[in-house]
């Protein structure tokens, strides 16, 4: 058996088609490289991959899934006062519908509870268990040891403050960018 082109039905049909579709050349000019900033880039790339998976992998060993995770970290930070369903589905960037299965997956597994909101009756506020606190203190331990034994304890302060306007400034272009534009009466 031999390899063979099959050949067109009529001679002139290769010349009836269309000329095939050419992709332009575009040039791009390359940005004269930052070395520091570059290698700062590809470190905090590095760092939210790894975060990533460390995340999903405590998680998952415990039943859970990252954002299940994050909302027991958003709740742990809240020092025991709880949070409206409202205040975390805006931190987690969650609509009410999936706010609301998440609240009742992590109540069905005792790692939350609601209770009356004192200060509006129409509300609750979400509080962590003794089950919920412990998840947090767990996979919280795998980050402080982490951060303990890279970052000396003379470098801690710098880097928590470097961390803290960084997420300033994200957090500024994010409002910035997702901010709804306001059209001018003309």
């Amino acid at each position: 058996m031999t390899d063979t082109v099959p050949a067109l039905a009529h001679p002139l049909d290769a010349a009836q088609l269309p000329p095939a579709p050419v992709s332009p050349t575009v040039s791009v000019p390359e940005p004269v490289p930052d070395t520091d900033l570059a290698k700062l880039m590809t470190a905090f790339r590095m760092l939210q991959m790894q975060h990533a998976r460390v995340l999903h992998h405590e998680s998952s060993s415990r039943g859970l899934n990252a954002t299940d995770a994050r909302f027991v970290f958003f709740l742990a930070a809240a020092d025991g006062e709880g949070v409206t369903p409202k205040q975390a589905g805006e931190y987690l960037e969650l609509t009410t519908g999936a706010m609301t299965s998440l609240i009742d997956r992590l109540e069905k597994r005792a790692h939350i509870e609601r209770r009356p909101n004192p200060h509006d009756r129409r509300s609750i506020l979400i509080h962590l268990t003794p089950s919920g606190a412990e998840v947090a203190q767990q996979i919280g331990a795998v980050y402080t040891s982490a951060f303990r034994d890279v970052i000396a304890s003379g470098d801690r302060d710098r880097l928590a403050d470097a961390f803290d306007r960084l997420g300033v400034a994200l957090d500024h272009h994010s409002r910035t960018v997702t901010a709804p534009r306001v059209r001018s009466a003309s």
